[in-house]
Parts: structure tokens; C-alpha cells; sequence
């Protein structure tokens, strides 16, 4: 029963040597060189600007890598470096109805990013991301495009992180 327990202790002490890079519950997978990240503000270059969308994106991207890897974060140049800009934040309906209304309308907004990895070059990217959320056309998006911004944005945050640093 004893040797049984020392054999998956060893199993496991193996399994963690043969893994590559930290990794994290999160599922992050950094390379163990990497001490720095930095993410560059992302500017709204869309047709339609919305003043918060920068600020809120940029800031929920450093938040995610600040509180889900042991990385510092720094202003530029990071070992891991984040850069891009937001290139559309639009609103269109969907489902139209038989009398030519649309039932829903649909904000979509779509970021271009740029990813060094300076440790492993094959990691680095360059991708457009873009997610939307349907809302119903009786609210006036004024009034929803808050909360809507929000969930938007958590969901680009994870696919870029995801892309970035998860190797699924």
C-alpha cells in the first residue's frame, strides 16, 4: 500500500517535470522566462465612437493578466506585449419581423490585435476578435450599451487570453 502511494507520488512529480512553461489554474501556459506583460492602449478607430470603449477594453485586458498570471505588468515592451485598436463598434438589426421591424438589434464590436511573445516567436499573432450581443429593438441602445459593452468585452478578453496564453 506504501510503495502504491510513493509510485503516484512519483507519477506526479514526473508528470509536473515533463509539463512545459508555469501553469496555472487558469490554464495559462507561460513560458517560465516570461516575467512581463504590457498592454499598449487600444485606440477606437471605429466609424462609430464610443468615448469609454478604449479605456474599458484596454483596462479588463491588463485586469485579466493581472489577476490570472504572476506576471508584472509594466508600460511597454513587456515580455508578453499586447497592441492593437478597436476597428468597429456597430449596432444592426437582426431578426426582422413580417412588417419590416426588426425584433432585435445587434451590437457588434471587433478589436485588431497585435501579440509578441518574445520567447517564443511562434506564439505571437496577429488577429481581428469581434463578438456581439442582441438586445431587443424596443430598448434604446443608450440605455443597455453599458452592460452590453461589459459582457462584449469579457467575452474578446477571453478569446485573446485564450489565444495568447492557453494551449487547449
Amino acid at each position: 500500500m506504501k510503495t502504491k502511494a510513493i509510485h503516484i507520488a512519483l507519477f506526479f512529480v514526473m508528470l509536473m517535470q515533463q509539463s512545459c512553461g508555469i501553469y496555472s489554474f487558469t490554464g495559462a501556459s507561460i513560458p517560465p522566462e516570461a516575467k512581463t506583460f504590457s498592454v499598449q492602449q487600444f485606440p477606437n478607430n471605429a466609424l462609430l465612437v464610443e468615448p469609454l470603449l478604449s479605456d474599458q477594453f484596454s483596462n479588463a485586458l491588463r485586469d485579466r493578466f493581472m489577476n490570472q498570471t504572476s506576471l508584472q505588468m509594466i508600460n511597454a515592451n513587456g515580455d508578453l506585449d499586447f497592441e492593437g485598436e478597436i476597428t468597429e463598434y456597430v449596432t444592426s438589426p437582426v431578426a426582422i419581423q413580417s412588417d419590416q421591424t426588426a425584433a432585435l438589434n445587434r451590437l457588434t464590436i471587433t478589436v485588431n490585435v497585435r501579440f509578441t511573445n518574445k520567447f517564443d516567436e511562434s506564439k505571437s499573432f496577429e488577429s481581428k476578435f469581434s463578438q456581439y450581443v442582441d438586445y431587443p429593438s424596443s430598448q434604446d441602445l443608450n440605455s443597455v450599451k453599458d452592460g452590453l459593452m461589459t459582457e462584449i468585452i469579457d467575452m474578446l478578453v477571453d478569446n485573446i487570453f485564450n489565444k495568447a496564453v492557453v494551449n487547449w
